[in-house]
């Protein structure tokens, strides 16, 4: 994976290798801190507006000895946070520009006029990774993917950089105030491409309603009936997923098309599309 002139990403990208499963080391948390992330995870889905002193009563409810710190700490490690508004939520890195939410009270009606991004927590046989995605909120569609086994800024920069690789631009792009989304070389990119801005309200993930979608999505048909055995096997996995996605899975509020139907056809979709009920 050497050579001088060629990017690492490109390099994986010639020989069928996920970028990111090049730097993979097994994550170093105990058996028993790996099954209750997998509960917490599976909870955390199912009642997204759980914070970590609700999810640690519910797993002393289920039998399991936990204290606050504990669950609050494997919380964070796996990305996660109520879905409310509270102090020092998804809090940016010193020196960071956070900018407005544009979108409150907003209608997107066309393709390409939001995009948004998010990362959340993927679980493994035995360890974890993370999982980001660039996605289209009108038609649903996702435009990249990354996979990490870090809470790093290098895959979010990854990814933005395939989607604007797609040669399409959106008005807006939204995330959360994340330090990976706040950092300069992510912000930068939109700046260069004139893209405005968005950013959640802190601690509000359903300012980013649509990726919190997929995400469940992703979960219940995808993750949670396989346990991946490493993460070259997740990549493969989660890109079959994708493409099945994007190109095969009706979305009712599409009006049943597909995500790539109205995303690669936009015009006369959109206004086919902009009577119906989200």
């Amino acid at each position: 994976m050497e050579h001088p002139q060629i990017s690492v990403a490109r390099q994986c990208d010639l020989v069928g290798l996920a970028r990111s499963s090049l730097y993979y080391q097994p994550a170093g948390e105990t058996e028993e801190n790996l099954l209750l992330m997998r509960l917490i995870d599976e909870e955390y889905t199912r009642h997204p507006f759980y914070g970590s002193p609700k999810m640690t009563a519910w797993l002393i409810r289920e039998g399991h000895e936990v204290n606050h710190k504990r669950v609050e700490r494997l919380m964070r490690e796996m990305g996660m946070a109520a879905m409310y508004a509270k102090p020092h939520l998804s809090k940016p890195a010193e020196g960071h520009k956070i900018y407005p939410y544009l979108l409150r009270g907003v209608k997107v009606s066309r393709v390409d006029e939001v995009w948004s991004t998010d990362i959340t927590y993927i679980r493994m046989c035995r360890g974890f990774i993370y999982l980001v995605a660039v996605i289209d909120w009108f038609s649903r569609y996702v435009i990249s993917w990354e996979i990490s086994c870090t809470l790093d800024l290098g895959f979010c920069v990854s990814a933005l950089d395939w989607a604007l690789a797609s040669g399409r631009r959106p008005e807006i792009f939204n995330t959360d105030q994340g330090s990976q989304f706040t950092s300069s070389e992510f912000t930068d990119r939109l700046i260069t491409n004139s893209i405005r801005i968005s950013m959640d309200g802190r601690g509000r993930a359903l300012d980013n309603v649509f990726v919190e979608r997929l995400w469940r999505s992703v979960k219940y048909e995808e993750v949670y009936l396989k346990d991946y055995p490493d993460m070259a096997t997740a990549a493969e996995s989660l890109k079959a997923y994708f493409e099945f996605y994007n190109h095969e899975r009706p979305h009712q509020a599409l009006g049943y098309l597909t995500p790539e139907a109205v995303y690669s056809q936009s015009g006369t979709i959109e206004a086919e599309l902009s009577g119906l009920e989200d």
